[in-house]
């Protein structure tokens, strides 16, 4: 035998908006996480830049070490003083 179904009535009327507080801290919340994002974009665009600095310096480092070994033989320069650390076994300036 079937079973009726009894129906339900619903005696609270649905909102069509959200309260002005919630409505402001949500607002609020959206908002932080496009700054956020904002800047973490920024930050990323600014990381690039260094990145491409970085990789010209290293360039720049290699070019310098290449003219070293030419005329020294080497590229073992100690940085603090600039004296030519040969390699220990006894090669020495071209």
């Amino acid at each position: 035998m079937a079973t009726k179904k009894e129906k339900v009535v619903d005696l609270k009327p649905k909102a069509s908006k959200v309260t002005d507080e919630e409505l402001k801290n949500l607002q609020e919340v959206v908002s932080n996480i496009n700054n956020l994002q904002s800047e973490i974009g920024r930050v990323e665009a600014q990381k690039h830049g260094y990145l491409h600095q970085l990789a010209v310096v290293r360039d720049k480092a290699t070019l310098l070490q290449g003219e070293l070994e030419k005329v020294y033989g080497t590229a073992n320069v100690n940085i603090n003083d600039g004296s030519i650390e040969y390699p220990e076994n006894g090669e020495s300036r071209n």
